[in-house]
């Protein structure tokens, strides 16, 4: 069955290439159903993706271009994709000092339960009729999907994911990819460059560390430290990690978590890529129309398509 994205924001959502199917399905999730919607190339698929939309974990849908754009991207170039409806916490204006959240949505550890489920699912058989070949499944997300992408990578090396084989003996991603993402409950301190850059960004594209507090807490459902290392993976042992890819945004204070976590997972004995993509601010992967859209996606189309690019996972 092939879907155009109705509710994407009219002359954003690039059209459906005419050799990409789109599929929306319902799979029963550790916390009820969970909708995916399965995008599918022609022939037999180079790779697979399982990927989760950014939105502050309270924001963001199917349909938005960093779902739905990124993933007939990435289709028209063979990597089948699994887009992944996480369940939302609820919203909260987190530049606001005070400000209170709604009452409608969840809280850790739902969606990322849901995001490690997703991939479980997929990689374990649930997407066999896509085609891709065993072992070629990674997992990625962008800002609060990088997060909930990684944190769901550290779940699924340990065997802590719902349902499913996973864990050392199951199903583990070939390969983790991030865009611009959330890694730290506190965000790290930026480098004097970065710092430049932070301090010329007008208010509504900055991410000053009280904010990223109040966004991660609202994620938690309190203002504590986090008791589970799969809520924010920065600062975690993350050996034994699949090789991953980072692409940040340039003008984007949550960059200094992105380099951050890279050089931990550096650090760690994980094979990893970071790089910026040059004259961004965060999010460029939700405005198809700047040429950074199009550029980190040829980027993160050859990472996943392209075996002398990536590592491999080594001892923990």
């Amino acid at each position: 069955m092939t879907t155009t994205a109705a509710g994407a924001t009219a002359g954003i959502a690039p059209p459906v290439p005419a050799d990409v199917a789109v599929a929306d399905r319902v799979i029963a999730g550790p916390h009820g159903d969970l909708r995916v919607r399965v995008y599918r190339p022609a022939g037999t698929p180079v790779a697979g993706l399982v990927w989760a939309h950014g939105g502050a974990f309270a924001h963001g849908d199917l349909d938005m271009p960093e779902a739905d754009g990124v993933a007939r991207t990435l289709a028209a170039a063979g990597v089948a994709v699994v887009s992944v409806e996480y369940r939302l916490v609820p919203a909260l204006d987190y530049r606001a000092p005070g400000a209170t959240p709604g009452t409608d949505g969840v809280r850790f550890p739902v969606p990322s339960e849901e995001v490690a489920f997703a991939f479980a699912w997929a990689a374990g058989g649930g997407a066999a009729d896509l085609g891709v070949p065993a072992g070629r499944w990674s997992l990625g997300g962008a800002s609060a999907g990088g997060d909930l992408a990684a944190g769901a990578s550290l779940r699924l090396r340990d065997g802590a994911a719902p349902g499913g084989a996973v864990g050392p003996d199951g199903v583990t991603p070939r390969s983790v990819v991030l865009a611009y993402p959330v890694t730290h409950q506190e965000l790290p301190a930026p480098s004097a460059e970065l710092a430049v850059k932070i301090a010329a960004l007008p208010p509504e594209k900055d991410f000053p560390p009280a904010a990223v507090r109040a966004m991660n807490g609202n994620y938690l459902g309190h203002d504590g430290p986090a008791t589970s290392p799969y809520a924010f993976p920065g600062g975690q042992d993350l050996r034994g990690l699949p090789p991953t890819l980072i692409v940040n945004s340039d003008l984007d204070a949550l960059r200094s978590g992105g380099e951050a976590y890279a050089a931990e997972l550096a650090a760690a004995g994980v094979d990893v890529f970071v790089t910026r993509e040059d004259g961004t601010t965060h999010g460029h992967l939700n405005r198809p129309a700047e040429p950074g859209f199009a550029r980190s996606l040829a980027r993160i189309a050859a990472w996943l398509t392209t075996d002398a690019l990536v590592g491999t996972a080594h001892e923990r």
